[in-house]
């Protein structure tokens, strides 16, 4: 049984000696004893809510993945091939509609049309109280899309192994899920390409994200740093379909292990100089 502590240690040494990334801050135990205070607040909400306080349900080869994801990823599987899935906006009416249906316990994802799912599932990431990527790891994974292509994979494997076991069951499952679509891009036109820019904001976010502001002070906003939001998209783009594509997801645990064990021995190296 490894320490978890030490590991994330050499993890942390490893990618700042070797590819000059420096992770800050780290999620501790009172932001833990606060999301579970909060799991208790919740009722049967499914958007808006922390990963722990939503129902699972289990899947072989992934682990417990949140129910409302397993449900809507199984509804849109059999619509895979619609053109312009996850593209194309469903109506904002009747998302409302279901989105309040599944808050209060309703099932009604196997009749609803595939567009308003898909906009779901993404307001589903969106609403998380903290990002699938916790913002911790944003300035690193961003950095490490900066190195060349060999170092980017492996400075991205080795930040996945920072991630809590549960978000990489739910990402291996979720980009699994966005795999298969991608097989599908002859009929649906969403490759892993287009996917990654749909995607990318929802996983991706930041506190910036969630602040309202008026129609005018975000056009003069857009004006002044159209550079800069260019090329923080243009990142988080390139990272999304990094983990999508370059990384073969359905390997994502051994290689973890992998990481670990490399860091390991690393670390009995060092000892010995």
């Amino acid at each position: 049984m490894w320490d978890q502590r030490l590991v994330r240690l050499a993890l942390l040494q490893h990618l700042r000696a070797v590819y000059g990334i420096k992770v800050k801050g780290v999620r501790g135990q009172c932001d833990r004893r606060r999301q579970e205070t909060t799991a208790m607040e919740i009722g049967g909400k499914i958007f808006g809510v922390p990963f722990n306080a939503l129902p699972h349900s289990a899947v072989p080869e992934y682990g417990h993945i949140p129910s409302f994801l397993v449900d809507a990823c199984t509804s849109l599987e059999e619509h895979i091939h619609t053109e312009g899935l996850f593209r194309k906006s469903g109506s904002v009416t009747r998302l409302k509609a279901l989105k309040n249906k599944l808050d209060h316990g309703e099932g009604c994802l196997s009749s609803a049309p595939p567009c308003d799912t898909a906009g779901l599932l993404k307001q589903f990431f969106r609403e998380l109280p903290e990002p699938i990527f916790p913002a911790d790891l944003h300035e690193a994974l961003l950095k490490a899309q900066q190195l060349g292509t060999e170092e980017k994979n492996k400075a991205t494997l080795l930040l996945s192994c920072l991630l809590a076991d549960h978000t990489v069951h739910v990402l291996r499952y979720f980009f699994n899920f966005l795999k298969n679509v991608s097989l599908r891009s002859s009929e649906n036109k969403m490759d892993s390409s287009n996917l990654a820019v749909i995607f990318a904001p929802n996983l991706l976010q930041t506190s910036e994200g969630h602040e309202k502001m008026s129609a005018n002070t975000e056009k003069k906003l857009r004006l002044q740093a159209a550079d800069v939001y260019q090329i923080l998209s243009w990142k988080r783009y390139q990272l999304c379909w990094v983990l999508m594509v370059s990384v073969p997801l359905h390997h994502w645990k051994a290689l973890k292990k992998g990481n670990m064990k490399l860091l390991v021995n690393i670390r009995e190296r060092e000892g010995k100089v």
